[in-house]
């Protein structure tokens, strides 16, 4: 249906303005990390923590085994480079980016190409380069950015993630959806080296991430992420892998964040049950729960045939998020229709040019009754007339659900450097809109407004 991402967004990883990384320390190879510096020693919002070069496809790269920890839980870091040394660097991302670790320099290792394995491409044969421990880390979301000696540079994600969600709104990072359209060595669940007929029908988690290596983080959760610790609404951070029964009791609101395609059984039942249970839900991007997938350790499986059915054949999505996917690729301009609408409160303006794509949902059949149209953006799909609704239901709970039906709700936080012809005033207006329903849905079930 659609293939390469990198054609659907801003890549702004590829336009970064910070200062270039200062110096590593002294030669000294060891093999694990060391120890961290306090929280409080290193914060600033200033913190040069972007890359300044990738350097050559394969100059240095790595991956963590595990996608997510609990506080001060280790992890391992595979990292393969042509460099004699590197460092590595823990970035806390957020409302002020903080770095929280640093290593001292490890010996660098051209580790073994990656090897595909009946049409998954695996870096599991990797050694560990060194073990990470996360003693005085926050819950967050975490870049890893690795350093070789000759400037290079890769991130390596991974999610400290919250032992306990009660009273908190939930982020959560979609990593399934990442892996999914992770192209590194050749193969991701759309296409390989001989197009789609050739793609992975699983892929795994034992690789490095494409181009910068938090490609989707970048693109779809980093501005959500910051915008919802500006509002301090009390947070918890967890993973897609980690939506699991119990994770969400006494949650306040669970939010997707950006593109979150990819779900399992086990993930759409517990994010019903929180539903259902009152906990609101805020879908901040759009083709939500459309791939029905399994999860098998540190792989996700999908072959797009039999094994991996589209959600609406059995239970369509719009019947928790309250729309479905409907169109891509799509461009055009997003029309407030409720402007008096709680969540819109303090915005201006009625019209956002650009805000609306690449991928956009609307309401179906399925959707629930009392159903809420906010707005409703009229567009062409590909010669075919059709719309974007954003919109907004109440659960029988009492829990409210939002869904903003188009993919740039998050890059529109940037403003102009969203690009697409995306302003400033949508910038204004989405930080405003998000700022009010994370506000509200901190309280716990929003019932009748």
């Amino acid at each position: 249906m659609r293939k390469i991402l990198a054609a659907l967004v801003l890549l702004v990883t590829g336009c970064s303005t910070a200062a270039v990384a200062p110096a590593p320390p002294p030669a000294h190879p060891v093999a694990t990390a060391s120890t961290a510096p306090s929280f409080a020693a290193t914060a600033d919002r200033h913190v040069p923590w972007r890359i300044t070069r990738r350097g050559a496809q394969h100059e240095i790269e790595g991956y963590a085994d595990k996608v997510s920890v609990l506080p001060g839980e280790s992890f391992q870091l595979h990292v393969s480079t042509a460099a004699p040394t590197f460092t590595a660097r823990a970035f806390r991302m957020g409302a002020k980016v903080t770095q929280v670790w640093q290593s001292t320099q490890v010996k660098g290792v051209r580790q073994a190409k990656a090897k595909t394995v009946r049409g998954t491409v695996t870096a599991a044969a990797w050694k560990p380069s060194l073990t990470v421990a996360t003693g005085g880390w926050p819950e967050g979301a975490y870049l890893i950015r690795l350093d070789a000696a000759g400037g290079a540079q890769r991130f390596v994600p991974i999610t400290v993630r919250s032992a306990s969600t009660a009273g908190k709104v939930v982020l959560v990072n979609a990593v399934a959806t990442w892996q999914a359209y992770n192209m590194w060595g050749g193969r991701d669940l759309y296409k390989g080296p001989g197009g789609f007929a050739d793609r992975s029908r699983v892929v795994s988690f034992d690789r490095p991430y494409d181009t910068s290596g938090a490609r989707m983080f970048l693109d779809f959760e980093k501005d959500a992420i910051e915008l919802a610790e500006r509002s301090r609404v009390p947070l918890a951070y967890l993973t897609s892998q980690d939506l699991k029964p119990g994770v969400l009791d006494g949650a306040r609101a669970v939010v997707s964040l950006g593109h979150d395609e990819y779900w399992t059984p086990a993930m759409r039942e517990t994010v019903t049950k929180a539903r259902d249970h009152g906990v609101n839900l805020a879908f901040l991007g759009a083709n939500a729960v459309y791939w029905k997938i399994a999860l098998n350790g540190r792989s996700v499986a999908c072959d797009k045939e039999v094994k991996c059915p589209l959600w609406r054949a059995s239970k369509p999505e719009s019947a928790l998020v309250g729309q479905m996917y409907d169109c891509f690729p799509a461009d055009a301009t997003y029309v407030v229709k409720k402007p008096n609408f709680w969540i819109f409160k303090g915005t201006r303006g009625t019209r956002f040019p650009g805000m609306v794509g690449p991928e956009t949902d609307k309401i179906s059949s399925a959707s629930p009754q009392n159903i809420e149209v906010l707005a409703q953006s009229p567009l062409s799909c590909g010669g075919r007339a059709t719309v974007s609704d954003t919109t907004y239901y109440t659960a029988p709970s009492g829990a409210g659900v939002f869904a903003s039906g188009t993919m740039r709700w998050v890059c529109a936080m940037r403003g102009r450097r969203c690009g697409h012809g995306v302003t400033d005033a949508a910038a204004a207006f989405t930080r405003r809109a998000t700022t009010n329903l994370l506000t509200r849905f901190a309280r716990g079930p929003v019932g009748s407004l």
